[in-house]
């Protein structure tokens, strides 16, 4: 389903969901904001992740917040943190006053209902293609978590994730290429930022604000 390649000059944009129909209708809204795109689809959030790392040029994600293998915002932070520089779209049936706000703390440049009508989700994409951000419909509380976790660094975000799916430090610092003592100096700076006290909280935090991987 991934196919990385992108013709000289060309724009990508990865589409993350695991519905097909919806795919396809993501896919007509792209080739008509965007005729000259080329688009990889993922099924499951492993996929979009690969996806994002084997794509030498990233234009635009456009992202459902629950597929296989993640549900809530973890998608939007781990791809956020792959991919700092390309922007993310969510496209989702939760409800907006409520996520969109908590997608933007993580990273998205805008949220788009999945009623919504195909000139909306065209528009949607030629706005983030143009470097359009979409205005935050609340603000978050200062003291709401959420506005702490999304002062984590990518890195920081990576290793949070890791320790969310159980993995050790010793896991976490292969899986990331780093040293076991450079994933401790992180998790001390997340628990810093989170003003927690141990990984537990840090867990039980990231949980409470469903950015955890399922197992």
């Amino acid at each position: 389903m991934i196919d990385p390649a992108v013709p000289p000059g060309g724009r990508t944009i990865l589409i993350a969901d695991d519905h097909p129909l919806f795919r396809q209708a993501l896919k007509l809204a792209v080739s008509r904001a965007a005729p000259d795109a080329t688009v990889i689809e993922a099924g499951q959030l492993g996929e979009a992740i690969d996806a994002t790392r084997a794509a030498g040029r990233l234009d635009l994600i456009l992202l459902d917040l629950r597929m296989p293998g993640s549900e809530g915002f973890a998608g939007v932070a781990l791809l956020h943190a792959e991919r700092p520089a390309t922007p993310i779209v969510v496209i989702s049936s939760a409800d907006e006053n409520e996520a969109a706000p908590r997608a933007r703390a993580y990273g998205a440049v805008g949220f788009v209902s999945k009623t919504a009508d195909l000139a909306m989700l065209e528009n949607a994409v030629a706005r983030a293609l143009a470097g359009e951000i979409d205005p935050i419909p609340r603000a978050l509380p200062a003291d709401d978590l959420s506005s702490r976790v999304a002062t984590l660094t990518p890195t920081e975000l990576k290793v949070l994730l890791g320790v969310c799916a159980g993995r050790l430090n010793k896991q976490v610092a292969f899986d990331l290429g780093i040293s076991e003592a450079t994933v401790k100096g992180h998790m001390t700076a997340i628990l810093r930022k989170l003003e927690v006290q141990n990984r537990t909280q840090a867990v039980l935090a990231a949980r409470a604000l469903d950015i955890h991987f399922h197992d």
